[in-house]
């Protein structure tokens, strides 16, 4: 399957009220999502079906308790928080004190990146229906710290085979993530989890994760998640929730993080990793390569050799080339070569100066920027102008971010066009079962009772209880599959008919 298989993003967004330091995020969080479900969905809005959801489920053979549990983990719970299924298939929501937009599932990177970007532009249209209101304007920031001790996520989730042992996953998983930061870090402004510590470091997360490996997504974050929730066949497929990578507005850093994810995963699942690439003390090695934006740190590896965190990523990138040539050859896709070419790329570049890399990766783009800054105004790094100069470049007001204005002056590279992205802020990708639940949505909205990953619940007349159409294969109920025949049923009626004949 080389890049291409079914994934997903989760953005938490930073919020602020204006002229209210003090706000309470929760309430300003849910006056987003009701102002943009009150613009945005005109008839009946469907509810999350939380019933097919198991958060405390453990990849490692066990359920953690519910007791035992911290409350932000039990997100199988309906709290009454705003949340609202978009017709593009994703799903806007209060995630307890932040929006969070959960891209609909698609089926290769640049589809990631387009409807990620999809969902910064709804973030951004729910700022202006709130601001309508009459109440305070509501910002939101694509970043991942307060600065103040606080982290909030940016979650990737990759569909996976579940023959694949879980300890394999562990294995290869944990070296790869903790150098991949050099290419798809978001930078920041502050060493620490309250960024007092003076200087730079290449990733917003890095100081937030304290274990190798666990089930915690807000403490004791751990490098591996072991959620063990595939949001499909439990029996063929576990769902890998990643919540180490940084939340990124270059549309290469994003296209890269999930594209070379992509690949390390499927040369795990075909046992292709036969090297041992295990670095000593993981959680300790991702803060120090974060700290260093020079790219010199050298890790320790298990065999007492060292190597930098580019060079690590360099071992990667020769085994997955290797592989793609040995298992597709000349039928490799054009995605994964792609993914490939650009991977290579930028890791020569970062080797020679990572300066080289400004117009695609986020984290040497805002160094660049801060650097000007500093070498302008004479300023050191604990200097407030830095720290609000980091906030303002993850700011998505396309007038206020200072990533939007370095992509006006064309120092920041693309890969979507406005059109594209102005298209998948509504509609749902036509190759995986998003375009069911996205379609039905906008076709039948009074009709949809519910919804989730793995369901579509309708409440349809001359039924006593409500019918639930299961979608556990997220490969299905593409256009390929339902298109005609949703296009040719006139009610819900009709098509829960034909599809249940």
């Amino acid at each position: 399957m080389s890049v291409r298989r079914i994934m997903g993003t989760e953005t938490e967004f930073g919020i602020s009220v204006q002229g209210q330091p003090h706000a309470n995020p929760m309430v300003a969080s849910t006056r987003l999502v009701n102002a943009y479900a009150s613009a945005e969905v005109h008839a009946r809005r469907a509810r999350w079906d939380f019933e097919e959801e198991s958060p405390l489920r453990d990849a490692r053979g066990f359920d953690l308790a519910r007791e035992a549990a911290d409350p932000s983990q039990l997100t199988d719970e309906d709290l009454g928080l705003a949340n609202v299924i978009l017709t593009n298939g994703a799903r806007l929501y209060v995630d307890h004190s932040h929006p969070e937009y959960s891209s609909p599932e698609v089926s290769n990177p640049r589809d990631a990146v387009l409807w990620d970007k999809a969902g910064e532009q709804i973030a951004l249209d729910a700022c202006g229906f709130a601001s309508v209101t009459g109440e305070p304007d509501i910002v939101l920031y694509k970043n991942n710290t307060d600065n103040k001790g606080a982290s909030y996520g940016a979650h990737e989730n990759y569909l996976m085979n579940r023959s694949t042992p879980f300890g394999d996953i562990v294995k290869h998983l944990i070296p790869f993530f903790v150098s991949r930061q050099v290419v798809c870090g978001a930078g920041r402004v502050g060493i620490g989890q309250d960024g007092r510590g003076h200087g730079f470091q290449i990733s917003q997360r890095a100081d937030f994760f304290e274990v190798e490996v666990g089930l915690e997504t807000t403490l004791k974050r751990p490098i591996i998640n072991t959620r063990d929730e595939p949001h499909a066949d439990p029996e063929k497929s576990r769902r890998l929730h990643v919540i180490i990578g940084d939340a990124n507005l270059a549309e290469i850093s994003t296209y890269l993080k999930v594209g070379t994810t992509a690949l390390v995963l499927d040369m795990i699942e075909n046992r292709y990793l036969t090297s041992d690439l295990t670095i000593a003390d993981s959680v300790a090695s991702l803060r120090a390569v974060s700290h260093d934006p020079t790219c010199s740190y050298l890790l320790q590896r298990d065999d007492g050799s060292t190597l930098t965190a580019v060079q690590l990523q360099w071992e990667y990138f020769h085994l997955a080339s290797g592989y793609v040539e040995e298992r597709y050859g000349v039928d490799a896709d054009a995605d994964t070569r792609d993914v490939l070419a650009r991977w290579e790329s930028v890791l020569t570049r970062l080797e020679r100066d990572p300066f080289e890399c400004a117009g695609e990766l986020d984290w040497v783009a805002k160094l660049k920027l801060l650097e000007s800054y500093r070498e302008r105004d004479g300023l050191d790094w604990d200097d407030a102008k830095l720290h609000l100069i980091d906030l303002q470049y993850a700011d998505i007001r396309p007038e206020k971010g200072l990533y939007h204005r370095l992509v006006r002056l064309g120092r920041i590279e693309r890969l979507l066009d406005d059109a594209e992205v102005a298209a998948a802020m509504h509609d749902p990708p036509t190759d995986t079962r998003a375009y069911f639940r996205g379609r039905c949505l906008e076709k039948y909205p009074d009709s949809i009772a519910a919804a989730s990953w793995d369901s579509v619940i309708f409440d349809l007349p001359g039924h006593d209880s409500l019918q639930r159409v299961p979608t556990i294969d997220p490969r299905r109920g593409s256009k390929a599959h339902v298109g005609n025949l949703i296009d040719t049923s006139a009610t819900a009626l009709d098509l829960f008919s034909a599809l249940t004949r």
